[in-house]
């Protein structure tokens, strides 16, 4: 995008605030101004593109099992019809082969142009047993030093998220994560409140999807939850389904969190194939009768935060862009329309009480 180019709209979300009536100038893939015009509106609403943190496949094809740039173009399509231009694919608990695989996808997938992949996001296998959800038992284990640092050197610039139980890794391990820039989110945990602060001091910076599959907060053992709600420095990603938390639970930990907490779909595909055999139920995904994954876009996702959260719009925006891009500290160029940030948005409209995508 060499020339100038300019999109209006009747409103426009800033990430802060609406403004009416404004023209949004683009410039080489970055926005250079946003201004008042009195030109036709283009669109009804723009707001800044979602992000979808954790995400694992599409359309039939489940990421860890098709480990290739055709599952990630599919993973992008889907996303884009929820308004998220952004994602973080998302390899649950696994062998290492199929984490290289997932590596090398990524890498081919960036070299061919593809669009609006952040990275990858790997979810374990360095996860408490205790806590592991729908995650292969028999896959989960404590990392070794010289496990993580081959990993890390084969995930080079790719590896942007590793969710991990804290309390079954050595601290020193955790900062070496953190020391290269990957961001570390305490998941599948069954740590105490202390061993959950200390992980909070020490390296770990979010939490993965919260309540589940985490100790829980109790008057005499306060556990993840608690440690995650007292950490000041820490965010919380929650999937607002009305599966996988209660909407009592929801509002709870947004008064509890406010800016900390933000959404991801978790969302799978059905599968017959390799170690997750997801299938949905109803508007669920279940893997050998437990709950294994979400059916949401972000766009469902948005209009649920409204509805049942008792979220303001402009907060349930901020949820589903500004702080997933903050969690990954990429907050200086995405999840706003102001200058100098990436020029993608999503284009909405409000219908009968529900936001719908306006395809661009």
């Amino acid at each position: 995008m060499s020339n100038r180019t300019i999109v209006t709209a009747r409103q426009l979300f800033t990430g802060e605030k609406w403004v009416a009536n404004s023209a949004l100038w683009v410039r080489e893939g970055r926005i250079e101004a946003i201004e008042p015009t009195d030109r036709a509106p283009q669109y009804d609403l723009l707001v800044p593109s979602f992000i979808d943190l954790q995400i694992y496949g599409a359309y039939g094809r489940l990421f860890s099992v098709f480990p290739d740039t055709e599952s990630l173009s599919l993973l992008h399509r889907y996303c884009l019809l929820g308004g998220a231009f952004y994602f973080l694919p998302t390899v649950a608990t696994n062998t290492p082969q199929v984490f290289s695989a997932a590596i090398r996808a990524v890498r081919t997938y960036w070299e061919q142009g593809g669009q609006g992949c952040l990275g990858l996001h790997l979810e374990g296998p360095w996860l408490n047993p205790l806590k592991r959800g729908a995650h292969v038992a028999s896959l989960l284990r404590t990392p070794s030093r010289t496990e993580v640092i081959d990993l890390l050197k084969e995930g080079e610039d790719v590896i942007k998220l590793i969710t991990l139980a804290p309390e079954v890794c050595d601290p020193e391990l955790i900062g070496m994560i953190r020391d290269l820039g990957i961001r570390v989110s305490a998941g599948h945990s069954n740590a105490t409140f202390r061993q959950g602060s200390d992980a909070f001091k020490h390296g770990v910076s979010l939490a993965t999807h919260l309540f589940n599959a985490m100790s829980p907060l109790q008057h005499r053992d306060p556990g993840m939850v608690g440690a995650i709600f007292c950490a000041d420095n820490a965010m919380a990603s929650i999937i607002p389904d009305g599966h996988h938390v209660d909407w009592a639970a929801l509002q709870i930990a947004k008064k509890q969190l406010g800016e900390r907490l933000f959404v991801i779909t978790d969302a799978v595909t059905d599968t017959s194939q390799g170690p997750y055999l997801h299938q949905l139920v109803n508007d669920h995904y279940e893997a050998s009768g437990v709950l294994s994954g979400s059916s949401l876009t972000m766009l469902k996702a948005l209009n649920n935060l409204i509805h049942f959260g008792a979220i303001e719009p402009e907060e349930a925006l901020r949820m589903c862009s500004l702080y997933p891009a903050r969690a990954l500290g990429i907050d200086d160029k995405l999840g706003r329309l102001a200058p100098g940030y990436q020029a993608q948005w999503t284009a909405l409209s409000f219908h009968e009480k529900n936001y719908t995508l306006t395809l661009l």
